[in-house]
C-alpha cells in the first residue's frame, strides 16, 4: 500500500548490509543513499510496495537470460528498480470530465523517478537490466507504447533486444504463453487466433496495444521529435560520442506522462566529452547544489586508483560480483594492466569506473604525466609552429635541448571567445585549467588575427628569454605567419615540415623514445592533454603519422613539437 513514511523493503535490506559493513559502498553510492532517505522522511513523496513486487513477479515467471535458462532477478536489480517503480507523487493537473464538458482541477498520481543513470563496469549484467525494464513496460503497460533503445552502434542496442526475443521464443511464463499464442501470418481470420506479441522487423511489437520497441542510432536527429515512454541509452559515456542524446528525448517523452528514461553505462577513457558534461550534472545533483527527486543515479566506482589492488574493495565498483562477474576474471585483468601499460587506462575504466584521462593510444599513460616545474627562460630553443587549425586552435610549442640529452618543453596555445563559448561543459572546465596555467590565451573574437598572435607570441618569447634559434612549422595556413617571421628573424633556420609518413615516421618514433625514457621535460597540462589524445597510424611498412581521430581531440601542440624536433634536428650546429 501507499505510505510517506514506509522504508522501501530492498533498499531497507541493503541499507542494513551496508551499516552492518557486509556491503562496501563508495562516496558516490552513500550520497544517493543519504538522497533516498530524504525522500523517506518527506511527506511528498510516496512509497508503493505493490508495484516492485509486480515487477520483480514479471520478471521472474516470463523473463529469460539471453540463452533461454531461467531468470533469477539479483538484489542490485530489485534495488535498482525499486526506485523506479517504487516511488510516486500527487499533483495537481487540469483533468478533462465529460461529466462536466469542462477541464476541472485533480489530484493525479504519478511515478516519482523518470530518469535513472546507472554508472557501473562491465560485466555487472546493466544491459540485461535494460531489457527486464523494456520488457515490462511493453508488455505490462496497458497503453499504446513507442520504446527506443539506442547505443553508440545499431548492433550494440540489439543486445537489449536480444533476452526479450529468447523470452518470446520460449515462453515460459502464463502471460508469454497467451501472447505468443497464434500465428503471426495470421491477418484475415480471428483475431484470437493470431500473435499478440512478436519479434518483427520493426523490432518487437504487442499487437493487443500496438506497442513497439525499436532499436535507433544514438544521434540528435534520428531521436528528436518522437513521443517514446520507455528509454534506455546503453554506453552514453564510455563510447566517442559529443552528442547529448538523453535531452532530445527527454523532451520528447516529456509529452507524456510517466516516462522513464533509463541510461546505463560503464565509465569511459573518452574525457571531457558530453559524457563528462552529463556527469558533472549529476554530481551536483548528488552533492545536493540542485534539488532532483526526478532522477536516480547509481554511480559504482573505487573511491580511489590504490584499492584496485584490494580484492575487499571491489564490491564498491562491481556489486554483482560472484554473480555475474567473477573475483578471478577482475584479478586477471589487474594483472594485465600492472603488465601491459597500453592496456592499463581502459582496464581501470571498465573494471573499476575509475574516470582516465583519454585512450593514450601512441603515448603510455606513464609517458605523459607532467614533470615538476620547471622554467627554461633564457635558453636556446626551437620552435614549431601549428596553425592548420586556423579558425580554431592555433599551436606553438618551444623544445630546449638541455645537456644531458633531455628536451624542455614549453608551450602557447590560442583560441578565441567563440570558440571557447562551443565547449562543452566538461571540455570548458579542461580548457579553464589550461588558460590558469598560462599555456591558453583567449582572444575576444570571432576568429583569430595571426598578426595579433604574432604581437603577442613575440611578447610571450621576449618576456621569457627564448632564444629562438630555429622554426619548424606546417605550411597549411600559415603563409602570412611566416612570411613576418621571416622578414623580422630571417629565413635562416625557418624549416618547413611537411604532414605525412615520409616526414613524420622518423622524428615521430625519436620523440616516442625520449617519452618512454622521461626525457621530454613539460610541466603544462596542455601538453598532457594533447599527448594523451595522439594517435599513431601505421602502414605495412611500419612507417607512422599522427592522426586526428576526431576534431574535437586536440594534437595541435604534438604536431608543432614534431615540427620543432625536425627543425631542430636540422640544424644542430646552432644549438652547439
Amino acid at each position: 500500500m501507499l505510505s510517506n513514511t514506509a522504508v522501501p523493503y530492498y533498499y531497507g535490506l541493503f541499507r542494513d548490509a551496508v551499516l552492518r559493513g557486509e556491503i562496501p559502498v563508495c562516496k558516490e553510492i552513500s550520497l544517493e543513499m543519504n538522497r533516498i532517505d530524504f525522500l523517506i522522511e518527506d511527506p511528498r513523496y510516496y512509497y508503493d510496495d505493490l508495484a516492485i513486487d509486480g515487477f520483480i513477479a514479471f520478471c521472474e515467471n516470463e523473463m529469460t537470460l539471453t540463452d533461454g535458462s531461467d531468470l533469477h532477478l539479483l538484489d542490485t536489480f530489485k534495488l535498482w528498480a525499486e526506485e523506479i517503480f517504487g516511488w510516486y507523487e500527487f499533483i495537481e493537473l487540469s483533468v478533462y470530465d465529460p461529466n462536466q464538458n469542462a477541464f476541472v482541477k485533480k489530484i493525479v498520481k504519478k511515478r516519482l523517478t523518470n530518469k535513472q543513470y546507472l554508472i557501473i563496469p562491465r560485466g555487472n549484467a546493466k544491459t540485461m537490466y535494460d531489457a527486464l525494464v523494456q520488457a515490462f513496460g511493453l508488455t505490462v503497460d496497458k497503453t499504446s507504447t513507442h520504446q527506443i533503445t539506442t547505443a553508440p552502434t545499431m548492433k550494440q542496442a540489439e543486445e537489449v533486444m536480444a533476452p526479450i526475443r529468447t523470452a518470446i521464443t520460449r515462453a515460459r511464463g502464463p502471460l508469454f504463453q497467451f501472447m505468443t499464442e497464434g500465428s503471426l501470418q495470421n491477418t484475415t481470420g480471428s483475431k484470437a487466433n493470431r500473435c499478440k506479441l512478436a519479434s518483427t522487423k520493426l523490432g518487437i511489437q504487442n499487437f493487443l496495444t500496438n506497442s513497439l520497441l525499436e532499436v535507433r542510432p544514438m544521434s540528435i536527429p534520428k531521436l528528436q521529435g518522437l513521443r517514446p515512454k520507455y528509454n534506455t541509452v546503453d554506453e552514453w559515456l564510455s563510447c566517442e560520442s559529443r552528442e547529448d542524446v538523453v535531452t532530445p528525448l527527454e523532451q520528447g517523452a516529456s509529452k507524456i506522462s510517466d516516462y522513464l528514461i533509463l541510461c546505463t553505462s560503464s565509465e569511459g577513457t573518452i574525457r571531457n566529452g558530453m559524457g563528462d558534461t552529463i556527469k558533472m550534472e549529476l554530481m551536483s545533483i548528488l552533492h545536493g547544489d540542485y534539488f532532483n527527486p526526478h532522477c536516480s543515479i547509481w554511480y559504482y566506482k573505487q573511491d580511489d586508483i590504490s584499492e584496485i589492488n584490494d580484492p575487499s574493495t571491489w564490491m564498491k565498483s562491481n556489486p554483482n560480483i560472484d554473480k555475474t562477474v567473477s573475483y578471478e576474471t577482475i584479478q586477471r585483468d589487474v594483472e594485465r594492466a600492472e603488465n601491459s601499460p597500453s592496456a592499463r587506462n581502459d582496464i581501470i575504466a571498465k573494471r573499476f569506473n575509475i574516470p582516465m584521462e583519454g585512450y593514450t593510444y601512441f603515448f603510455t599513460y606513464e609517458e605523459i604525466q607532467p614533470h615538476s616545474h620547471r622554467s627554461f627562460n633564457e635558453l636556446p630553443c626551437s620552435m614549431g609552429i601549428d596553425l592548420s587549425q586556423g579558425n580554431d586552435f592555433c599551436a606553438f610549442t618551444f623544445l630546449f635541448p638541455l645537456s644531458d640529452g633531455s628536451f624542455g618543453i614549453k608551450t602557447r596555445s590560442y583560441i578565441t571567445t567563440l570558440t571557447l563559448s562551443k565547449l562543452p561543459g566538461a571540455m570548458r572546465v579542461k580548457y579553464q585549467e589550461f588558460m590558469d596555467e598560462g599555456s591558453l590565451f583567449v582572444f575576444d573574437s570571432t576568429i583569430l588575427d595571426y598578426m595579433l598572435v604574432y604581437d603577442d607570441l613575440d611578447a610571450f618569447i621576449y618576456d621569457h628569454g627564448y632564444d629562438v634559434r630555429c622554426m619548424g612549422y606546417d605550411p597549411y595556413n600559415a603563409k602570412y605567419f611566416v612570411e613576418r617571421w621571416e622578414t623580422e628573424n630571417g629565413t635562416y633556420g625557418s624549416e618547413k615540415v611537411i604532414q605525412g609518413m615520409k616526414t613524420e615516421s622518423v622524428p615521430l618514433g625519436e620523440i616516442k623514445n625520449l617519452a618512454e625514457s622521461r626525457m621530454l621535460i613539460f610541466d603544462e597540462s596542455l601538453m598532457s592533454y594533447t599527448f594523451g589524445n595522439a594517435i599513431a597510424i601505421e602502414d605495412n611498412n611500419g612507417n607512422r603519422k599522427l592522426l586526428k581521430r576526431r576534431y574535437e581531440e586536440k594534437i595541435d601542440n604534438v604536431s608543432a613539437l614534431l615540427d620543432a624536433f625536425v627543425s631542430y634536428k636540422n640544424h644542430k650546429d646552432f644549438f652547439e
